[in-house]
């Protein structure tokens, strides 16, 4: 850095040393916030960037140099009055020194300094000084300390996971575009590079035999490992993955990335596995990364011996499990598992050497794990979806080789019932969390034991009926019993409540094409013993009832209503004639009666917890009387979450049904419904036309009558009911839910309610929103639902949108290139860069749509130059000027047609034919330049393979004319796949191969 120490004198130094202890230091709150007010003036002033070197150079606490790092990545980091190139050069190349001479700063230190690398690297990525990217040689940034003391070598791995890790994070103070701008070039030019480097490293550690008591070497293979992860972690495509989805995560690694698979698949997995019983956690989450390694990266071959070698690792793990007692290492393994089944099929693990041991192994931990419910709840998931993936795909999978499911699977499931039973006491006795308070992890788990316990379904049943029938004989005993502890009812109706649970999900799990008779008439056993329990429960609810064990009810009646209730239900079914024996309910409307009985029996004992009463369809009478009345929870309650209302979208939606049965055109009948909501509308209309109004009841009132008329306008699935609701609703009540989208965008919990209703009302649910010719309503609706949409949508950023948007960019290049063409150049140019983009996105659905856009395009401008060739006026003057932005920037279409002959030629092109589609019209466009990449590409072969290749472009427009016409382009196509096949073998045996960056420069 280039500055003068003069102007800062010793004294000035002392105090800012004074400032920092204090800051991080003190205890008084007062003291720290006048050294937090000093700093924060210091770090505004503008003398700033001399100062932080000075205490660098001659600070003599950690504080002062923590202060330094951190005030310089703030000035780097400024996007007003930035700091000029050669200064951020300078900062740069000083902090690496710095770290050089100075291996033992204290560690956050060292840490912050490291970040500020980081942080100049990654903003000034693109940065040239001389037609050189100054900041992009980080590997050689690094290379002197990793040729150092083993202290040198932990700074310089850190220096590059730091960097990769900042790289692949977003922040909020720079644009996502160029974030993903220099998060595709790092990909594309250095990710790969640094990857290989820290295997490398790997090796070499794992053979040097580290002594990992030491604890700089132990911190060396910890960052290398972190290193290797944050490289596997990285985001290739652009689209962060939900957590929510995290066992269906498939590492994106890019087709170049190809020519080190054969490591990926042998060195760099051993050398992880190694390592494992000693420093696990980080090796375990690396092999879960490469487990989830992207399957068309390898052919049959390659993926069948990288997979031999991941079962392998498991099977050591397994084998030498002395790190799983750590939550978090078992957490880890539990993933690992999971991602076995999610990116391999079945019938590919079977095939592996030492399936048959490792399947034995899987269940025996599984088994365990189950056993001890209480050590780590929340990876229990993963292992169940491990064996729902398994027991799902017994049905397709065609290998030889035993899957021995049939012997495990039974086991699991049993493993997972009697763990839930044995836990109530547990539970109670302790004083514990209830996991059945849970109904998202509980639904979550019973979805996936519907799958597992399907399979051998003989022994599940026969399990449940021996545990069912045991619980209930008890429980009857104690009902009977005058001595009977209050306690010991509590357990067995919890045991009870699991079981109920357990037996709707298996029936909810039946598939009709896997399903015998012989498992209806289980279905039939299990079903009677439910309702047999329920009519015991019925009989004490004057007296007590357990809540728990009616929303288990609840939810076996929805398995039950889906399974066994409608149109494709056989009526011979063998479980209803198991229930017309046992209790004389002969077909579905007999059962139907029973589940409205019981509806009509909640409504009466258990009104005081309406809110739990989700799956509750309605009787007749609701119909005139759903007000907060005679229900509770359509009531404002100030106790309660505004997420606690979902309810009612549920509630109004059985409403909606029943009232659709004798509808009919009835407007006098509608609006006599619609009384409640028409009343809530206008107390929120009066509330928000006041400056002062209280908002909480606003907001409560008003997610509520959302959610309401969502369940609703659901329900209306006809032409004539949704035109009654669309004309109550039109214009009078949009203007409000506008304004509360305007007042409240920063509150997805009302925002969120708001836009799922609008959603609904745009949803052509059976062609409901087929309106007349002559009538506006269409428009109406579009323009409502754009005004909202565009309100909402100015007040945030969204980064997961590529898939919309490349859709709206198709639909608009079919169908108005016009408006296009009159747009102007910057947009033009933005868009068609856009389309250029998602040509090589790994999203195929973008990558298509990309195609029919420029398609579409292409054939626009084809049309324009013949039309200007044959002389004929232009419709609109519009399209003299799109032609003459093409004109002036040629490189866009030329970019383009390399793009999409690179991809055809050198990629696994998994949508050839829509790539096809616009390729013919970019040749026609661009003759001269695609016979100079033609050339090229002849003249990169061995000389030996150069009329082989002149002779296969030859035959690509062998018989093609000049026009777009459909026999031309079918032709073409057909031209196109030949082609593709005579390339690929022309080239299997050629060592020079192309390189596809010559092309697409």
């Amino acid at each position: 850095m280039r500055i003068h120490p003069a102007s800062f004198l010793p004294q000035g130094l002392a105090q800012l040393e004074i400032l920092c202890k204090q800051l991080y230091e003190t205890t008084d709150t007062a003291v720290r916030h006048q050294a937090e007010k000093a700093l924060v003036e210091f770090t505004n002033s503008p003398d700033c960037l001399s100062k932080c070197q000075l205490l660098l150079e001659r600070g003599s606490s950690s504080y002062s140099q923590l202060l330094a790092a951190t005030c310089l990545s703030k000035l780097v980091s400024r996007t007003s009055n930035p700091l000029p190139l050669e200064q951020r050069i300078d900062i740069r190349n000083y902090v690496l020194n710095y770290l050089a001479t100075r291996p033992k700063l204290a560690a956050f230190v060292t840490q912050a300094l490291i970040q500020l690398y980081a942080r100049i690297t990654k903003l000034g990525w693109f940065d040239c000084q001389k037609d050189d990217y100054v900041f992009r040689n980080v590997i050689a940034d690094v290379t002197r300390f990793l040729q150092d003391s083993v202290e040198h070598c932990i700074i310089g791995v850190t220096i590059l996971s730091q960097l990769t890790n900042e790289i692949n994070q977003a922040d909020t103070t720079h644009p996502l575009t160029k974030h993903r701008k220099i998060a595709s070039s790092f990909r594309d030019s250095s990710l790969f590079d640094i990857f290989t480097l820290s295997c490398n490293l790997l090796k070499q550690a794992s053979g040097k035999n580290l002594n990992l008591n030491d604890e700089s070497q132990h911190g060396l293979l910890m960052q290398l490992l972190k290193l290797s992860y944050n490289c596997l972690n990285y985001d290739f495509i652009g689209t962060s993955t939900d957590e929510s989805s995290d066992d269906l995560c498939t590492v994106q690694i890019p087709t170049s990335w190809r020519s080190g698979s054969r490591f990926l698949h042998s060195a760099a997995l051993f050398q992880f596995i190694s390592f494992h019983p000693s420093v696990p956690f980080p090796v375990l989450s690396c092999l879960v990364q490469i487990a989830s390694v992207r399957r068309s990266l390898f052919n049959n071959a390659e993926r069948a011996k990288f997979l031999s070698h991941l079962v392998d690792g498991v099977k050591r793990i397994l084998a030498n499990p002395q790190c799983l007692p750590d939550p978090n290492n078992y957490h880890e393994f539990c993933r690992l598992l999971a991602r076995l089944k999610s990116n391999y099929q079945l019938g590919e693990l079977v095939k592996v050497e030492n399936y048959p041991e490792v399947i034995r192994l899987i269940a025996n931990f599984t088994v365990t794990s189950l056993q001890h419910w209480e050590f780590a709840p929340n990876s229990v998931h993963y292992l169940l979806s491990l064996w729902q993936r398994l027991a799902a795909s017994v049905p397709y999978v065609k290998a030889t080789e035993p899957h021995l499911l049939e012997t495990y699977t039974p086991e699991v499931t049993k493993a997972y019932i009697t763990s839930r039973l044995e836990s109530v006491h547990v539970i109670l006795r302790d004083g514990l969390e209830d996991p059945l308070d849970d109904a998202g992890l509980v639904q979550q788990q019973l979805d996936q034991l519907s799958t597992i316990g399907r399979c051998e379904y003989e022994k599940t049943c026969a399990l449940l009926v021996q545990l069912f029938d045991q619980a209930a004989q008890t429980y009857q005993e104690l009902l009977q019993s005058t001595n009977s502890s209050a306690a010991d009812i509590t357990v067995q109706e919890g045991r009870l409540t699991w079981l109920v649970y357990i037996i709707g999900a298996v029936i909810g799990g039946r598939v009709s094409f896997a399903s015998t008779d012989e498992q209806d008439a289980m279905d039939g056993e299990l079903v009677c013993r439910v309702l047999q329990l329920m009519n015991l429960t019925d009989s004490r609810l004057a007296q007590a009832g357990n809540e728990r064990l009616e929303l288990a009810m609840l939810s076996f009646f929805e398995q039950f209503r889906k399974i066994y209730i409608g149109d494709q239900v056989q009526k011979s079914s063998k479980l209803y004639r198991r229930l017309s024996e046992v209790l004389g309910l002969n077909d579905e409307t007999m059962v139907l009666s029973v589940f409205i009985g019981k509806i009509i029996t909640n409504l009466k004992y258990w009104g005081h917890s309406v809110r739990k009463l989700v799956k509750l369809s309605a009787v007749q009478f609701m119909l005139n009387n759903h007000t907060s009345e005679h229900f509770s929870f359509l009531g404002i309650n100030n106790q309660s979450n505004l997420s606690d209302m979902r309810c009612r979208t549920t509630f109004y939606t059985a409403l909606g049904r029943l009232l659709m049965v004798d509808l009919g055109e009835d407007e006098d009948q509608f609006e006599q419904f619609m009384l409640p909501l028409t009343a809530a509308f206008e107390t929120v209309a009066q509330m928000l036309s006041t400056n002062t109004f209280n908002e909480q009841e606003a907001k409560r009132t008003l997610v509520g009558l959302v959610r309401d008329l969502r369940g609703i306008a659901f329900a209306f699935n006809a032409k004539t009911s949704f035109m009654m609701l669309f004309d109550w609703i039109y214009p009078a009540y949009m203007p409000i839910l506008q304004r509360a989208i305007e007042l409240w965008y920063h509150d997805p919990a009302c925002t969120t309610p708001v836009l799922k209703l609008m959603a609904e009302l745009v949803h052509n649910r059976s062609q409901r929103l087929q309106f007349d010719v002559s009538s506006p309503n269409g428009i109406l609706l579009f323009r409502e639902t754009s005004k909202m949409i565009t309100t909402y949508g100015t007040t945030g950023d969204y980064p997961k949108l590529s898939q919309s948007f490349y859709s709206l960019l198709e639909v608009l290049t079919q169908d108005h290139m016009n408006f296009i063409a009159s747009l102007e150049p910057h947009v033009v140019m933005y868009i068609l860069s856009s389309i250029s983009e998602g040509l090589t996105a790994l999203d195929t659905m973008v990558c298509t749509g990309c195609c029919s856009s420029l398609d579409h395009i292409v054939t626009y401008l084809f049309k324009q130059l013949s039309r200007s060739t044959k002389k004929r006026p232009a419709p609109m003057a519009s399209d003299d000027r799109f032609l003459h932005i093409m004109q002036q920037h040629p490189e866009m279409i030329q970019q383009m047609l390399s793009t999409v002959l690179n991809i055809i030629i050198f990629e696994d092109c998994r949508n050839q034919w829509s790539m096809s589609r616009p390729l013919l019209g970019l040749i026609l466009l661009n003759e001269k330049y695609f016979a100079d990449l033609r050339n090229s590409i002849v003249n990169s072969q061995p000389p030996e393979k150069q009329q082989a290749m002149h002779l296969c472009f030859e035959n690509l427009m062998e018989g093609i004319e000049r026009n777009l016409l459909t026999k031309n382009r079918d032709r073409f196509t057909q031209n196109l796949s030949v082609f593709r096949r005579e390339v690929n073998d022309s080239m299997k045996n050629s060592t020079y191969g192309v390189n596809s960056n010559d092309m697409m420069s």
